[in-house]
């Protein structure tokens, strides 16, 4: 009967998944089946963290993550648990042996975000790397599937991918972060003047990673090389956007890309993954 169990935790987590992200879950059908529900099962756990810190504004938050962090770890040393999102994600790092630091350094990375913070470098650097790189390197563990040799071949390439997308994700929400949150990620950088220069020097940072990341990209399993080039591609096309429109502009508008494009993204990436063009 554990079995049902199993199954029901899973899908809690692909319904959090297809609910909050239609892009990344579209993504996750492009990977082989096999590893779909880990996949599923990564992003519940990290949406939820995400949203106590983000959206549980009338509660307690910090007591909240503080309980969530505990049966995190009550999870992954009992190898179960009664919140069926814990449950899925702690069959998935004890079956991929996904290391306990990622865990602890993207738990700490949400504590963070219980402040109103302006990041030094430091920081900054810190907080991508708990937030994103090691969110990267979790879904590694399993493109890799117990391959170490591979996984430390490409473990630097998965951290630029994480920290790409996490800018990226910094740029197109800086209104909301700043206005509603009163979160500003980016160093040195005064939100109420932000400048055009300072949007670019942010931009050439982003782009040594998108580049950085596609060298690992194209050395993945076939498995699970398609689904990730998709999400790639999905971001490099809204990085591309946020390029061309100045940095005020930001500071109104969320930008985003049309559906009709992200299908035309997905129809060119599987056509240049059939020629082995990726």
């Amino acid at each position: 009967m554990i079995d049902l169990y199993h199954t029901i935790s899973k899908n809690a987590s692909r319904n959090i998944t297809r609910t909050y992200s239609t892009s990344f879950s579209f993504g996750i059908s492009l990977l082989d089946k096999s590893i779909h529900d880990a996949i599923y099962s990564i992003y519940g756990f990290v949406r939820l963290a995400d949203e106590i810190v983000d959206t549980f504004h009338d509660f307690p938050k910090q007591e909240m993550l503080l309980e969530f962090k505990n049966e995190t770890y009550k999870a992954l040393d009992r190898g179960i648990s009664t919140n069926p999102v814990l449950h899925a994600f702690q069959m998935v790092v004890n079956e991929f042996n996904i290391h306990r630091s990622l865990i602890d350094k993207f738990l700490d990375s949400m504590e963070k975000d219980l402040k109103e913070i302006t990041y030094s470098s430091s920081e900054y650097d810190d907080y991508i790397v708990g937030s994103a790189e090691v969110v990267g390197l979790m879904c590694l563990k399993i493109f890799v599937n117990g391959d170490e040799s591979m996984y430390n071949r490409l473990e630097d390439n998965a951290r630029s991918l994480g920290a790409a997308f996490q800018k990226v994700n910094f740029l197109r929400d800086v209104k909301a972060d700043f206005e509603q949150l009163g979160r500003s990620y980016f160093p040195d950088v005064d939100l109420t003047t932000f400048t055009s220069d300072e949007k670019l020097k942010i931009e050439d940072d982003i782009a040594e990673d998108f580049r950085h990341a596609l060298e690992g990209i194209k050395k993945l399993p076939a498995s699970s090389k398609l689904g990730v080039y998709v999400a790639y591609r999905y971001y490099l096309s809204l990085f591309k956007k946020i390029k061309s429109v100045p940095s005020e502009r930001l500071m109104y508008e969320r930008i985003r890309v049309p559906n009709s494009k992200k299908m035309y993204i997905t129809f060119k990436s599987y056509c240049r993954n059939q020629l082995n063009w990726i």
